[in-house]
């Protein structure tokens, strides 16, 4: 199943799309008001496939809507540094030994088309291609990877766009590069693990301005997405609309030589196999 969050930001509409077209979706209000974490640790996305089955649920026309993020603002958001190979090369730094954890913050979440806005003082923007997992049920020291996955509702794409000047000039501490509002694109669909087929074989890709930045591929993690899960699981208590993103490919700004940033008017295309697509503009402040 894929969902999705159509309309104006702060007035989504919760929607399941067709199977037939990612352009019509069934209205999922008169079974929740939101995609968040109440309707996905209570079992909502069953509720929503029986609903659709039983025809209870009106369809929308989506063509022309903002898509918002397909889940509501999330408790919390972790991300996972150096978690490719390739992009721990490209850094020159050793592959980790354990995941690498930070945090950003809940409100840094925009849609996949809305503009990634920087402040006036940002002066070296980054991008990053990544895939984020949807947490659907409370997760606290759970035993092994196995077990973690069945806490998993579904796969969304992400962009975990940084300043890194914020990040590394500032005391080193990731989440002030990491968690200014937008600087979390996600979407356009939430999917459930059943329709993504092998995690372990998606294809990311990344552009700016059309020139291609980012291209790898799931399989290149060094932590895969079930080991992620349960290895956070024994830190906090991860609670259903979580999100957690993965890492990203080789490709960065940062990685490239000279180093190469974001400006005003460019446009970060990024698509996830399966996953769909998000089309970004850049905006500087004044």
């Amino acid at each position: 199943m894929r969902f999705a969050r159509v309309g104006a930001a702060g007035s989504e509409i919760p929607v399941l799309l067709t199977a037939e077209s990612s352009e019509r979706g069934y209205d999922l209000r008169p079974l929740t008001t939101d995609i968040d974490g109440s309707f996905l640790a209570s079992g909502g996305m069953g509720r929503a496939a029986e609903a659709v089955v039983e025809g209870a649920l009106p369809q929308l026309e989506l063509r022309g809507q903002r898509m918002g993020p397909p889940i509501a603002r999330p408790h919390a958001i972790y991300a996972i540094g150096l978690n490719y190979r390739d992009h721990a090369a490209e850094t020159g730094m050793d592959l980790p030994s354990e995941p690498i954890v930070f945090s950003k913050a809940p409100n840094s979440l925009s849609g996949p088309a809305d503009d990634i806005v920087f402040p006036a003082d940002a002066h070296r923007g980054d991008w990053e291609a990544e895939l984020g997992v949807v947490i659907g049920k409370r997760a606290h020291h759970v035993s092994d990877p196995r077990e973690a996955a069945q806490s998993i509702a579904g796969y969304v794409a992400v962009n975990d766009v940084s300043e890194r000047s914020w990040q590394l000039e500032r005391g080193g501490q990731w989440l002030k590069g990491k968690s200014y509002p937008t600087f979390n694109p996600a979407g356009p669909v939430l999917v459930t693990p059943d329709e993504v087929g092998d995690v372990a074989d998606l294809r990311l890709t990344l552009s700016v301005n059309g020139e291609r930045m980012q291209q790898g591929s799931t399989a290149d993690m060094i932590f895969d997405p079930h080991y992620l899960v349960w290895y956070l699981s024994q830190f906090v208590m991860l609670e259903a609309g979580d999100l957690i993103n993965t890492g990203t490919p080789a490709g960065v700004g940062m990685g490239k030589t000279p180093a190469r940033y974001l400006h005003d008017g460019d446009e970060i295309t990024l698509s996830i196999s399966g996953l769909g697509s998000q089309r970004n503009r850049v905006r500087m402040t004044a």
